[in-house]
């Protein structure tokens, strides 16, 4: 018996009324504590991290426990904060969140803190140190130690019943884990490890799983898609999952996020223009056009080599729509050569494109080279790249005015249905807004929409009949 609660028995043994009011907050917490926990999981971060999040609830509640998701609701008494430990900015936030429940813990108000994700994976020996109030630290790979804190069972039952956390009628689909590329700036394989490719056969039964509960649209991620199948196949099998995934009933949109553009299996093209399911849209990170910044960054490829799959993709599939992100201040970004990267956005015209500032991320190959382009024109050069994209966008959304062209509807907010088209994908890429005094759509249904007007990042129509 803990030598505390044994003090405290000794002390009460001659029905001390006195000592009973005075350690009876002592047992009253002890006593709150066997309720059946509630437990609130907050995810900070990527996709990825969502969908880590969305097993870890699945695996709760398939243990019985009461389970909700980014609640701002009072109630639960134990939180676990899902990090992400990706860029600076990324990193502030999740220690903030951190640190705010910890706050909440000290008040009283929760029972236990845990933290698990990215960040918790690369710094927790120094968060361990600051931050005692946490009760466990688990790394990204670390779901069943993380179980066994609520004696609860890793139930592999239970696979392909993710519960999703986003809107009924779409869902991320994690294909792989992990990266074995070596770009210099890129902290992930720190936090994720080498790659590791879930079976196909796994893969078609999450998404069958997934359809039969009214999803309609899939996003496949990844650190990096195109590898898929090199670990447990030998060879890359993307367009066999493709075809997979498209075969199974009820899946209408399948979507493509993060292909590295080194060594990419064009015939992933001939896939995307041959199977209708899968949507003529692919998300391909290209960091830079600069071919010294390429070579420091490690990204094997060249701008030459960057152009030409370009081309080829344009070709193959004539209605692609491209998004790519960038990279600005990376170490020895020179003016020249962030000019011959505006250069290259500008005359490539992406449909979309996200832009980063470079975090000097230590353990990363760069962290030896000088982190010599200032803050504040990091910034500069981010706001000047994105105006450039600004007019691009703009352009080719007007493009679209007096085209019809199919949504598929997310939800309904203030006075417009707001859906998305095939190139666009949830919460990055533009919206097709449909006033909601007019015409009525149902959210999660497919509509044609007729393109009235344009701006730089949304479109609006009307339905048509």
């Amino acid at each position: 018996m803990n030598h505390k609660i044994q003090y405290f028995c000794k002390l009460l043994q001659g029905s001390n009324v006195f000592l009973l009011e005075k350690f009876k907050p002592y047992f009253l917490l002890k006593t709150r504590t066997l309720k059946k926990d509630k437990v609130n999981v907050i995810t900070l971060g990527c996709s990825k991290n969502l969908v880590d999040s969305e097993n870890l609830i699945t695996q709760l509640r398939g243990n019985q426990y009461e389970v909700v998701h980014d609640s701002n609701d009072a109630d639960a008494n134990v939180i676990i904060v899902n990090t992400c430990g990706f860029i600076d900015l990324a990193k502030q936030e999740s220690i903030d969140t951190i640190l705010e429940y910890a706050e909440v813990k000290k008040q009283g108000d929760i029972d236990k803190l845990y933290v698990t994700g990215c960040l918790s994976q690369r710094y927790r020996e120094e968060l361990t140190a600051e931050i005692p109030e946490v009760d466990a630290w688990f790394g990204t790979l670390e779901l069943p130690q993380l179980l066994a804190k609520f004696n609860a069972d890793y139930q592999h039952e239970l696979i392909g019943e993710r519960l999703i956390t986003t809107a009924p009628h779409y869902a991320y689909l994690k294909i792989s884990e992990g990266c074995n590329r070596t770009c210099s700036f890129c902290a992930i394989p720190l936090m994720r490890g080498g790659h590791i490719s879930k079976p196909i056969e796994q893969l078609v039964q999450e998404a069958s799983s997934l359809a039969r509960r009214g999803v309609k649209e899939l996003m496949l991620i990844a650190q990096e898609l195109t590898y898929y199948g090199l670990d447990i196949y030998k060879k890359r099998e993307l367009p066999r999952l493709l075809e997979a995934l498209a075969a199974v009933e009820g899946i209408e949109w399948i979507r493509l996020h993060y292909a590295y553009p080194s060594k990419f299996p064009t015939e992933i093209f001939d896939v995307i223009a041959a199977q209708p399911k899968v949507c003529n849209y692919l998300d391909m990170p290209l960091q830079h056009a600069n071919n010294a910044v390429l070579d420091r960054m490690r990204r094997q490829i060249t701008k030459e080599e960057t152009i030409d799959l370009i081309a080829l993709a344009r070709q193959k599939v004539p209605d692609l729509t491209l998004r790519t992100t960038m990279l600005v201040g990376f170490p020895g970004e020179t003016d020249a050569a962030f000019e011959d990267l505006c250069d290259f956005v500008a005359a490539m015209r992406f449909d979309r494109l996200g832009v980063f500032q470079y975090s000097h991320e230590e353990d990363t190959r760069a962290y030896d080279l000088p982190d010599d382009v200032p803050a504040e024109l990091k910034a500069e050069r981010a706001s000047q790249l994105m105006r450039i994209q600004q007019d691009i966008s703009l352009s080719k959304n007007q493009e679209k005015v007096g085209k019809t062209l199919r949504v598929l509807f997310d939800r309904k907010e203030g006075e417009y249905f707001i859906g998305r088209t095939e190139g666009d994908s949830p919460e990055v890429d533009n919206e097709v807004l449909v006033p909601a005094s007019e015409q009525y759509v149902r959210i999660g249904d497919f509509a044609q929409v007729l393109i009235t007007e344009a701006t730089e990042y949304d479109l609006l129509g009307e339905l048509v009949q």
